[in-house]
């Protein structure tokens, strides 16, 4: 079901307040495009309230990356070319969906919000419709124990985690590369904790920032 407009104008306003009316307008402008043109509902934010973690503390809210930056950074990595891409901590699957508009073939998301998890799955099988061949899947599972599957050759992150938890995801990507060699793309939305990434290795290969806060980073081993 497409939002309604009382979704819409929370979401502006929670933009507006901490950050700035000028990029509320931007975002939600994009929002009502994007929803529009990809037919799926994943716009809103969710803080978390209602999960039952241990790593609960070193999650963020739940914010879909706007559009145009999705569009512009899976144009440049060419995700047609790729074998799987997996979100790390998908929300209500905006990412995936996308990519798979733009032709990816394979995609997982993996979420710990069993709810998002709900939502992601109902977004994808709008998507799936119109690509019958599509590998997708959508995992209800905690990024700290969660094992990157051996073809996974790109992974979106939303600013998913603080600094403690991204340590052990970067731990995860590098445990897969070891047990199964190959290049990967970590393609980083609002990239706070690149450290862990930098001192494992990876190179930051591009880097985008517009409006203040709208950041992408493409980190590659």
């Amino acid at each position: 079901m497409p939002s309604s407009l009382f979704t819409y104008l929370k979401y502006f306003c929670y933009i507006a307040w901490n950050w700035n009316i000028v990029i509320a307008i931007y975002i939600i402008y994009h929002e009502i495009k994007g929803e529009k043109k990809y037919g799926i509902d994943t716009i809103g934010i969710n803080n978390l309230d209602e999960l039952d973690s241990k790593h609960l503390d070193n999650a963020t809210i739940y914010m879909p990356a706007v559009y145009p930056m999705l569009e512009m950074v899976f144009e440049k990595i060419n995700v047609k070319n790729l074998h799987h891409l997996l979100d790390i901590g998908c929300g209500k699957g905006r990412a995936i969906c996308v990519a798979v508009e733009m032709g990816c073939k394979k995609v997982s998301g993996i979420d710990f919000s069993k709810e998002l998890c709900m939502d992601a799955l109902q977004n994808l099988t709008i998507v799936q419709q119109k690509h019958p061949s599509l590998q997708a899947k959508i995992i209800n599972s905690d990024a700290f124990t969660y094992t990157i599957p051996p073809d996974v050759d790109a992974i979106f992150l939303f600013n998913p985690f603080d600094d403690f938890l991204m340590k052990e995801v970067v731990k995860n990507i590098e445990l897969s590369l070891q047990l199964n060699p190959r290049s990967i793309q970590i393609i980083y939305a609002n990239p706070l904790c690149k450290d862990p990434f930098i001192k494992a290795g990876f190179k930051e290969t591009f880097h985008s920032k517009k409006m203040r806060y709208i950041e992408v980073s493409i980190l590659e081993k």
